[in-house]
């Protein structure tokens, strides 16, 4: 739904099918009426490759890993929001994703700001977790710049998000009764975010994901040791020099960001703090799971790979 949103006022894209999983009955879906008024039809694969230059995949795994490959085959360009594609290695892939099999071909991760050059000239882009997202626009560039202290204890990534990053499917944990007015970790050590993360960064962390009784929005808290001599300068000008020319992603310094402030909207706000004399740094992201975390990063994806403006469809 959030996909059919931000294409339906995309200036350059042409909504040509919604499906749903094969042999699903058509339908209309209340939430989007003037916005998609066609059916939600079922999965028909020739319709789908003959109508659309572009194909976004919102489907489980097992389901992404199968049809992305013959769409490639017919020359689509797959942005996929599934984590199918997302890990190299093969042996850690075949571990999270045991239904995925080898990529069909170059596979681009689909961290925008991170991947700009690469996007241009992809056809199949894996894009970017909603913890991930966050964790890695923070931390990249710092590790890159080599201000982190990487040699002890790992990386903490403290994560909160809405429920509905646990996706659609209703369980017991996202029950109302069971997750209003509580606060839960799960996946300790155990969730497959985490290798995500570790593969981009190249470092070991610790990341404990909770869940937060909201609608959407996440929240993380990051802590990590400074290289002797580092100050906040540092961070603050390497951080600037990273996101320049990001249109996506604001920084917002001591002024820790909160979630109503990215709620509803494409951005990733990173803010931070530092004890000089311990050599401690937290840093505080928020995104929109469903948006930079989801259906808008896709876009982001879609926009670069194509040659559009990069905030089109999500200023």
């Amino acid at each position: 739904m959030e996909l059919l949103r931000l294409l339906a006022r995309h200036p350059g894209a042409q909504l040509s099918a919604a499906m749903g999983g094969p042999g699903a009955p058509a339908r209309t879906v209340a939430a989007l009426k003037r916005v998609w008024d066609e059916p939600v039809d079922g999965l028909d694969f020739e319709k789908l490759a003959g109508q659309s230059d572009a194909v976004f995949l919102a489907l489980p795994e097992h389901a992404a890993a199968e049809l992305a490959p013959p769409l490639l085959a017919r020359g689509k360009r797959v942005f996929d929001l599934s984590g199918a594609f997302r890990l190299r290695d093969a042996g850690l892939r075949r571990r999270w994703y045991p239904q995925t099999p080898e990529p069909p071909q170059a596979v681009v991760y689909g961290l925008t700001e991170r991947y700009r050059d690469l996007l241009r000239d992809s056809t199949l882009v894996a894009c970017a977790g909603c913890y991930p997202t966050a964790a890695i626009l923070a931390l990249q560039p710092l590790i890159q710049a080599r201000l982190l202290d990487l040699g002890g204890a790992p990386i903490v990534i403290d994560a909160k998000s809405g429920v509905s990053g646990a996706g659609k499917s209703p369980t017991e944990r996202t029950h109302f009764s069971e997750c209003h007015d509580s606060l839960s970790a799960y996946g300790v050590f155990n969730h497959r975010h985490a290798v995500e993360i570790e593969q981009e960064l190249g470092t070991r962390v610790t990341f404990v994901p909770h869940l937060l009784p909201i609608d959407r929005g996440i929240l993380e808290t990051i802590y990590a040791m400074l290289i002797p001599g580092v100050d906040e300068p540092s961070i603050s000008s390497t951080l600037h020099a990273a996101y320049a020319n990001s249109p996506f992603v604001r920084l917002t310094g001591s002024d820790l960001p909160e979630i109503k402030h990215v709620a509803h909207t494409n951005f990733c706000d990173i803010g931070w703090k530092l004890n000089p004399e311990t050599r401690q740094l937290v840093l505080v992201v928020c995104i929109d799971n469903l948006v930079k975390g989801a259906a808008g990063q896709a876009v982001q994806n879609f926009n670069v790979a194509f040659g559009f403006d990069e905030q089109a469809g999500l200023n």
